[in-house]
C-alpha cells in the first residue's frame, strides 16, 4: 500500500506503471494500425528486462497484457490515450505556445519523437530515479530530445512549482500542461494541490490536459486490493499503488476558476479510432467508462 513520502525507481511501485505503459504503447505500435507510435516504449521495457521484454516477445502468453478481457482493451486504451494527447499538443503548437510541462513524465518520450518548434522548452517532473533510467536509455542510443528539454526532479506532493520556475520556467508565458495517468496516484488533497499549481502559474492563453477518473465504489475497490493482496503476487498491485480518491472532476475545477474546458470520454475515443469498447458490465468497460480526458485553456 502507499504511504506519506514513499518513492520508487523505474522498477518498484507506481515506477512500475510506467513500464505497464511502455509495453502497452509498444504493443500498439507494433500493430497494423496503430492510433499512436511510441518508438522508444520498446527500447525502455527492454532496456527493464524481465516480464516487461517476455511480453514483446511472445515469451509470456498468459500475461495480463496479452488477455483478450483485459489486454487488448487496455491497450487499445493507450492507443487512444496516447492520441488524444498528441494531438493536443499539435493544438497548443498551433496556438503559438513554447513551454510545456509535462507532470509525472514517467517514460513519456514526447520531448524524443514529436516535432517541437524552435524554442521550445520542456519541462519534465518526475521522480530522479525515473527520469534518470529515461534519460540513460535514451542516450545509451544516441538519442536527443528534439528541442530542449529540461528534468526538473520532483516528488509532486512537494513544492514542485518552486522547482519548475528554479528550473527555469516563466510563468509570465503561455504554457502547456499535461496530467496522463496521474491523478490515481494522488490522493484528493494532493490533487487539488496540483490543480491549484497549474493554476498559478498559467498565464492567460495556457492549456492543460488531463485524463480524470471517476473512482470506484468503495466496496469494489476493496474487493480488488483483498484480491491482490490473496494472489500474494507484488508485481500485480495496481489497486494497492492508486489512492482512489477525486478532489474535484478537472473540468468542473478548471471551468470555475476561468478555464474554458471540453471532456471527451474515453470509450468516445476509442470509437473515433474504430477500436471496440467494452461491455459496461466487465472490468475493462468500467475502466474506460470512468476515464474521461480533458482538454482546457486559460481565458
Amino acid at each position: 500500500m502507499r504511504s506519506d513520502g514513499d518513492s520508487w525507481d523505474i522498477t518498484t511501485s507506481v515506477g512500475s506503471t510506467a513500464l505497464f505503459v511502455a509495453t502497452a504503447r509498444a504493443l500498439e505500435a507494433a500493430k497494423p494500425d496503430p492510433a499512436a507510435v511510441d518508438p522508444y516504449a520498446e527500447l525502455f521495457c527492454r532496456a527493464a528486462g524481465g516480464d516487461w521484454a517476455a511480453v514483446l516477445d511472445g515469451n509470456l502468453p498468459d500475461h495480463e497484457l496479452l488477455s483478450s478481457d483485459f489486454g487488448q482493451h487496455f491497450v487499445n486504451f493507450q492507443g487512444a490515450r496516447t492520441r488524444y494527447f498528441d494531438d493536443y499538443f499539435s493544438g497548443v503548437v498551433e496556438a503559438g505556445v513554447r513551454q510545456v510541462v509535462i507532470l509525472a513524465a514517467g517514460l513519456d518520450s514526447r520531448a524524443f519523437r514529436l516535432s517541437w518548434p524552435d524554442a521550445t522548452t520542456i519541462f519534465e517532473l518526475d521522480q530522479p530515479q525515473v527520469l534518470g533510467f529515461k534519460s540513460y536509455v535514451l542516450s545509451q542510443r544516441g538519442i536527443r530530445p528534439t528541442t530542449e528539454r529540461r528534468e526538473v526532479a520532483v516528488d509532486l506532493r512537494e513544492d514542485w512549482p518552486q522547482a519548475l520556475r528554479d528550473a527555469g520556467f516563466d510563468p509570465t508565458r503561455p504554457s502547456a500542461w499535461i496530467a496522463e495517468g496521474l491523478l490515481i496516484y494522488l490522493p484528493a488533497v494532493a490533487q487539488e494541490q496540483l490543480f491549484a499549481g497549474i493554476d498559478s502559474l498559467a498565464a492567460s492563453g495556457s492549456h492543460v490536459a488531463v485524463e480524470d477518473g471517476a473512482p470506484m465504489s468503495q466496496d469494489a475497490y476493496e474487493a480488488a486490493v483483498a484480491a491482490e493482496v490473496e494472489a500474494g503476487d507484488d508485481t500485480r498491485n495496481f489497486h494497492r499503488l492508486v489512492y482512489n480518491e477525486q478532489h474535484a472532476p478537472a473540468d468542473q475545477w478548471f471551468g470555475a476558476r476561468g478555464w474554458s474546458a471540453e471532456v471527451t470520454p474515453l470509450a468516445d475515443c476509442l470509437g473515433r479510432l474504430g477500436r471496440p469498447v467494452p461491455a459496461p458490465d466487465t472490468g475493462a468497460g468500467q475502466m474506460i467508462l470512468r476515464n474521461s480526458l480533458m482538454w482546457a485553456v486559460k481565458r
